[in-house]
């Protein structure tokens, strides 16, 4: 599997994601500045976190208007598997790529810490290698991560079964406590905890393994 990260100015966990693919794929990264225009040729594509124009306007908001996202999206709509993390949650909303909006945490508080995760759907191409967990410890480290969308959107994205983590405890006041979901097709997946960051028991965990593995089985 070929995989790239995009890295906008302010990104602080383009390395992150970019080592945790390394570790899985065993191939290096391709690393695409924003102000690219097309996307190399890859099977996988990561959005990562961080504070992307220094959240300015809103979070995501310029990113996803920059050269690169404009390709990504084009190729997402035609099927390349996508998967943004934290702000790369915030972008992939605010390009149009997945429903909804990230809104300031309930309580104004930005909030850090290991964060317990519920599996909602195993059988998507992000979380097919969590066959025996019902259950995920992954970090979080956010302001705007407090997941909105209408009653329309709720009750669609539960009927297609596109919500694919909730948080135990609800950290941010995110509507039917929603972490991640995905689009329609099940190409694109955003989250606002970080899986990338759970890769290696010395930094708390591992189960953030799983999610990159799930995406190369799929793709093999």
């Amino acid at each position: 599997m070929k995989s790239a990260v995009i890295v906008f100015p302010a990104s602080n966990c383009s390395r992150d994601a970019q080592v945790a693919l390394e570790k899985i794929t065993g191939r290096s990264v391709d690393m695409v500045w924003h102000e690219e225009t097309t996307l190399p040729k890859v099977d996988f594509v990561v959005v990562p976190g961080g504070f992307s124009y220094g959240d300015y306007l809103r979070s995501g908001a310029i990113a996803a208007r920059s050269p690169i996202v404009q390709d990504l999206v084009r190729k997402a709509n035609n099927g390349l598997p996508v998967a943004g993390f934290c702000n790369g949650f915030q972008v992939l909303t605010e390009s149009g790529l997945l429903p909804g909006a990230l809104m300031r945490n309930k309580g104004l508080r930005f909030v850090c810490r290991p964060q317990k995760l519920n599996i909602v759907n195993k059988d998507t191409m992000f979380t097919a290698a969590y066959t025996h967990q019902d259950t995920i410890t992954v970090p979080i480290a956010h302001f705007d991560g407090n997941y909105y969308a209408d009653s329309t959107t709720l009750s669609k994205l539960k009927k297609n079964n596109q919500i694919v983590f909730t948080y135990e405890g609800n950290p941010n006041g995110s509507a039917n406590d929603i972490a991640g979901i995905t689009n329609e097709a099940g190409n694109v997946l955003g989250m606002m905890p970080h899986p990338e960051r759970a890769i290696d028991p010395v930094h708390g965990g591992t189960d953030g393994l799983k999610l990159f593995r799930s995406v190369l089985e799929s793709l093999r």
